[in-house]
């Protein structure tokens, strides 16, 4: 009979407790998010697929073609990138600053941690009520603000010219907490050995902050904006509650996201919405590509 020593046994466990610990992850990583891709990619090829026979007509691109052909399709494209150019930028100049501010040693400095990330914590759909609230043409406090400068009252939500600029602010404001979380981990991790040197060379805030807190902070800089940009491509959450479940105040602000629900929940054309899907993910690659092209850029020129 078959005998191991006990190093042939200390190895085999080495060798196998591993994969023991990280099955119950891979399988759910496997059920849950592998095959559901795996089943999309191939679902967007499959003509008239019906979801309750699970048949199709065949084989072919002719979902991506009626996709692209779709001026529902194509305007949730350019709504979906004028979003995301909008939201992603704007909301990390912004965080950058906040961050900064927060990372100061001053007193009080807890109260406003904590009042910029609440909204992490609060529910978007609740959120959303309440900007939608705010932006009421009659008495939302934003036309009340603006009054103040005597302005005239803005139809946020009411007037097409205005709506995706409403989803962008709102967006801005959504995105802000966690992107401020990230870049302030990322201040508390630059060596204050920097700061002192600086100070003492009688460098002025601004120039710091310009020279030094920047630099030292783009790998989080970068790290937030390609998180961003895959957050902001899959805008859905934001636009639901503002227009009461409608794409914009006359159906003008589909996203590429809130297209896959239509042609999923209302055109009941699955193939339709996977293709859209897949076209997407495509396109969350490619600028995610890139983002890590610029960076990579970035950092052979410093090198240099």
């Amino acid at each position: 009979m078959f005998k191991i020593n006990p190093i042939q046994k200390r190895i085999i466990k080495d060798k196998i407790e591993p994969y023991i610990y990280l099955f119950p992850f891979m399988f759910f990583l496997l059920i849950f998010t592998i095959y559901p891709v795996i089943n999309v990619f191939l679902l967007s090829f499959k003509e008239n697929y019906s979801f309750l026979r699970g048949t199709y007509d065949g084989i072919s691109f002719e979902n991506y073609k009626e996709v692209l052909l779709d001026d529902k399709f194509r305007q949730s494209l350019i709504n979906t990138f004028l979003y995301v150019l909008f939201v992603v930028p704007l909301s990390t100049a912004i965080a950058v600053f906040v961050a900064y501010l927060l990372n100061q040693k001053i007193k009080g400095i807890a109260f406003f941690q904590t009042a910029f990330f609440m909204p992490m914590v609060t529910s978007i759909t609740a959120v959303g009520l309440i900007w939608r609230f705010m932006y009421n043409q009659n008495y939302g406090v934003f036309n009340y603000i603006l009054s103040l400068f005597g302005i005239e009252k803005i139809g946020w939500l009411t007037d097409s010219a205005w709506s995706l600029v409403a989803l962008v602010i709102f967006g801005i404001w959504n995105i802000l907490p966690f992107t401020i979380i990230l870049l302030l981990s990322g201040l508390q991790n630059i060596d204050q050995m920097y700061y002192t040197a600086a100070k003492v060379d009688g460098a002025k805030p601004a120039k710091i902050f310009f020279r030094i807190t920047v630099p030292l902070l783009s790998p989080t800089i970068f790290l937030v904006s390609i998180m961003n940009t895959i957050s902001s491509f899959k805008v859905f959450s934001e636009l639901f509650p503002l227009f009461n479940g409608k794409p914009g105040p006359y159906f003008n602000l589909y996203t590429v996201v809130y297209y896959i629900r239509y042609a999923m929940m209302e055109k009941r054309k699955y193939g339709y919405a996977a293709a859209g899907a897949v076209i997407l993910f495509i396109c969350i690659m490619i600028f995610t590509f890139v983002e890590l092209l610029i960076k990579k850029h970035k950092r052979f020129g410093a090198s240099k």
